[in-house]
């Protein structure tokens, strides 16, 4: 693997120009992949492995919105989609792609299905990190092994269908046949990955749950909610409010860090601008670190874990967590940004 100097640390990656899909294929070619489970993560990396010529079939329960989703994005019942636990019963490479609750409820019969020499793949190291709180413990006669993609299944597919790929972290738990890493990347190269960087299962936990409830999704949501409701106090209208808070963001600024870095997006800025996010940023790094020390805290001792799992595993948990997101949905904040975004040249013509 070659060597890439991150700001002064050499590290190891993977490219899929080094590791092609044609030795993906080579190696994985006796393989039958199954996706347990059809929700986030399931579609796009069992579509991606379709169309990259992989053996490849879904295990989902029968009669729910994911089967029925399963079977309009091309898979047959009978044949390519089975129950979790008959697809299960006939992989080699068993993607646990179930909600980590859900993982825990379905476990003891997937380890039923586990034959000697099989891999064990996730996409996120919740169940093994946290088994005292899961009771997820392979057997010892299997690979278990990790490849996450940085980024939701949706986008899994997208970058897959773009051409970008999506870059992925990987890991080897186990190694029981010797051809751990190797299956791994093979893998990770035929869901679609652009570039894959090692990792531990610990690691890859600890950093998705932080980056999770942090910069990636609970700080934004928080942050933004925040400066939107000081403008709408001080006399801004609901449009204002939102394009300074958000559109400007998404639609703009943003893509400017992602082509070459926060620096050239400031000095892509007016100078106003930069003179002003210059002199906040430390201010505003300050004030939140406090919270991101509690909350990488509260991830590596498993408090949020309990919580996860206590709440997801409620019977009553998509009734309550639809009616958090409606609330969302329905704030004037959203609702701003749904009438914005009607506004953008490219819905306007439709």
């Amino acid at each position: 693997m070659p060597k890439i100097d991150f700001g002064g640390v050499t590290e190891e990656v993977v490219t899929s120009e080094e590791f092609s899909l044609e030795k993906a294929r080579e190696i994985l070619k006796d393989e039958i992949i199954v996706i347990l489970g059809y929700g986030v993560q399931g579609p796009g990396q069992a579509l991606n492995l379709k169309d990259n010529g992989f053996n490849v079939i879904v295990g989902q329960r029968e009669g729910g919105q994911s089967w029925d989703k399963a079977v309009t994005d091309g898979f047959v019942p009978g044949e390519t989609l089975f129950p979790i636990e008959e697809a299960a019963r006939k992989g080699t490479v068993l993607q646990f792609l179930l909600s980590d609750a859900g993982q825990v409820t379905t476990w003891p019969k997937i380890k039923e299905c586990l034959n000697e020499g099989d891999a064990l793949y996730f996409s996120h190291g919740f169940s093994i990190v946290y088994k005292e709180q899961t009771n997820i413990i392979p057997p010892e006669n299997v690979d278990v092994i990790l490849v996450a993609p940085k980024g939701s299944g949706m986008n899994v597919r997208r970058n897959f269908l773009d051409g970008s790929g999506i870059n992925s972290s990987f890991a080897i738990h186990q190694d029981f046949t010797g051809r751990a890493k190797e299956r791994t990347i093979a893998l990770g190269i035929a869901i679609g990955s652009g570039y894959l960087f090692s990792t531990t299962f610990q690691n890859e936990v600890y950093s998705d749950l932080t980056g999770e409830r942090g910069v990636l999704m609970g700080c934004l949501s928080g942050t933004m909610e925040a400066q939107y409701n000081v403008l709408r106090k001080n006399g801004h209208s609901p449009s204002e409010a939102f394009n300074e808070t958000v559109e400007e963001l998404t639609q703009s600024l943003i893509r400017l860090v992602a082509e070459n870095g926060m620096d050239w997006m400031f000095s892509n800025c007016s100078t106003t601008a930069q003179r002003g996010a210059l002199d906040w940023a430390p201010r505003f790094r300050d004030a939140v670190a406090p919270v991101f020390d509690e909350l990488y805290d509260s991830v590596k001792t498993g408090k949020e874990t309990q919580r996860v799992l206590d709440v997801n595993s409620a019977p009553d948990y998509r009734e309550k967590l639809q009616v958090e997101l409606d609330a969302m949905k329905k704030s004037e904040m959203w609702k701003a940004g749904e009438a914005v975004r009607r506004l953008r040249p490219e819905n306007r013509k439709k």
